[in-house]
């Protein structure tokens, strides 16, 4: 059953996104699977996680990590049966973690019953449950997105003798939405999935529903339409239940997703994430601070979710030319590491393994106004294989131990869905859990601990930001208010130590107590505030009267 629930739990949610088959393979076939991930539930209690986002897990030719789906009303048998699905949502249920599934809205695979019948007849009922076109010329204003792989949002069917519009890899026929019977059917997969009992969905690539003649075929009009109807039939059948929005836009053009509250409950903030490493090299808290000031207000029920990687390239669609040539040339300067308009690492090679600078990045992604999501591994430090093709890269087996296929798997090491990461600085013999339970210190350790302050108080997930501007460029500073609660947040983006003055005079009599510690710092006075910081160091501070 769905847990009781507060129907804005998503704010104060903590998201842990991981890859079913990535995870823990229970039968040692070398495919991490259902049984295997329920397994390991208690393990995401421990580190304070209250929320799983699950990437595809239906049948699917697997050509694009299980994006394109075959059937949306089953599970891969890889994974187990949709009876083991019932059984690990039950389980994490039963410990107040809520689950998020993917739901692809946009298009399916050219495996799918649907396209086949599509493509089999010009007079097949469900000839139109596709975009067909006798010429490939027509919505000519529109960006290809997989550069890399694509030349043209169309192709062509040798079998119907047309061409097929797809916005992603030609093997992914985008869906008709003029249709009502595609928004009814896409209606009843996802009615399928909220009467077992998920939380929330994460819409996949929603701008993207309608195509329109003259424009660049991104957040119609008709598009918001559709999306709106399909939250008026969340709420009145389902309410508590969540839409989460994978919109990769500017923050303008991603505010209507919200609508007046009615339309997308949660939306990644994509342009935040990658100005958060250019603030971080450059030693300067602009790009980070203009990108917020750019984010307009969102309605009282709404939520952006931010992370600082996942499953894709870290994407630079949303920055300017001059920025992305920056990003490539501190993060990628090898070219095999770059892909489509992005960079395909995990977040410790992105940052060189500096334990100092991986928990700055994590102390922003914690208390910047949202709710954080983490990507599996990324908890205690794993590394990338930038050989394998595609974003395989950052989608290798978990690291459990220093044993057999770290723990993942016990099959045979050739038999796993895709190598371990053995070098010896990110290998599993070197970076697993076991290893970072045991050891005090340990970045799963000092993750667990931030996160239990984060969950300390509501201010984090629900509450406002100011951002203060002392002389100091490389201090980032803020204070998030909710209610009585205020809290300041001191961000030291350089490799070097710092000192800032800072304006609280607003807050004159408070005292500051540091968050993970509870130690007490001088009183605020009329004089600017003086803290000095250490290389890449961040303070939490509750502000309070005594």
């Amino acid at each position: 059953m769905p847990l009781h629930q507060d129907v804005l739990w998503y704010k104060d949610a903590i998201v842990y996104q991981v890859h079913v088959r990535t995870f823990q393979d229970s039968n040692g076939d070398g495919i991490g699977d259902f049984p295997g991930l329920e397994e390991k539930l208690d393990y995401l209690l421990e580190l304070g996680i209250n929320a799983i986002w699950l990437m595809p897990f239906f049948p699917s030719p697997l050509r694009d990590d299980g994006y394109d789906i075959a059937d949306y009303s089953t599970v891969h048998s890889s994974y187990g049966t949709l009876e083991d699905f019932r059984k690990l949502l039950g389980s994490a249920h039963d410990r107040g973690i809520r689950v998020i599934i993917e739901m692809v809205l946009n298009h399916t695979s050219d495996q799918h019953p649907w396209f086949q019948e599509s493509r089999s007849s010009k007079d097949n009922p469900r000839r139109d449950w596709y975009v067909w076109s006798d010429t490939n010329t027509r919505y000519q204003g529109t960006r290809i997105i997989f550069l890399d792989a694509e030349t043209s949002n169309w192709a062509w069917d040798p079998i119907s003798t047309s061409y097929y519009w797809h916005r992603f890899f030609s093997h992914q026929p985008d869906l008709n939405y003029d249709n009502p019977a595609v928004r009814e059917q896409m209606w009843n997969v996802m009615k399928f999935w909220l009467e077992m009992g998920v939380d929330a969905f994460r819409l996949d690539a929603v701008p993207y529903l309608v195509e329109r003649e003259g424009t660049n075929c991104e957040n119609l009009l008709e598009t918001h339409e559709i999306l709106k109807e399909l939250r008026r039939q969340l709420d009145e059948h389902f309410p508590g239940r969540m839409l989460l929005a994978e919109a990769n836009q500017w923050p303008a053009d991603l505010r209507p997703y919200f609508g007046d509250g009615d339309e997308f409950h949660m939306a990644f903030h994509f342009p935040l994430m990658p100005r958060m490493f250019m603030g971080l090299k450059l030693e300067d808290r602009k790009p980070i601070t203009e990108i917020l000031q750019q984010t307009p207000e969102i309605p009282p029920s709404c939520q952006w979710s931010l992370f600082l990687r996942n499953h894709d390239e870290l994407t630079l669609e949303m920055v300017t030319d001059e920025e992305r040539d920056y990003m490539y040339d501190m993060y990628a300067q090898d070219k095999t590491m770059r892909l489509n308009l992005g960079i395909r690492r995990r977040l410790a090679p992105l940052l060189n393994n500096d334990r100092r600078r991986i928990e700055l990045m994590n102390g922003m992604l914690m208390s910047l106004p949202g709710t954080p999501i983490i990507y599996y591994g990324d908890e205690i430090g794993m590394g990338d294989n930038i050989n394998l093709g595609d974003r395989n890269g950052v989608r290798t087996p978990m690291q459990w131990s220093g044993e057999w296929n770290g723990g993942f798997s016990a099959a045979d090491p050739e038999h796993l869905y895709a190598p371990l990461i053995q070098d010896p600085v990110y290998g599993y013999p070197a970076v697993n859990v076991l290893r970072q339970k045991a050891s005090e210190h340990s970045l799963l350790n000092w993750m667990r601990s931030i996160i239990t302050v984060r969950r300390s108080t509501a201010v984090f997930g629900r509450g406002s930001i100011e951002f203060l501007y002392p002389a100091n460029h490389r201090i980032l500073a803020y204070v998030r208010r909710l209610g009585n609660e205020a809290v300041l947040v001191v961000n030291n983006l350089s490799g070097t130590a710092q000192a800032v003055e800072l304006d609280l005079r607003r807050y004159k009599g408070n005292i500051l107590i540091e968050m993970s510690g509870q130690n007490m710092f001088p009183r605020v006075g009329d004089q600017p505030y003086l803290l000095t910081m250490g290389p890449y160091q961040f303070y939490w501070f509750r502000l309070r009267r005594v």
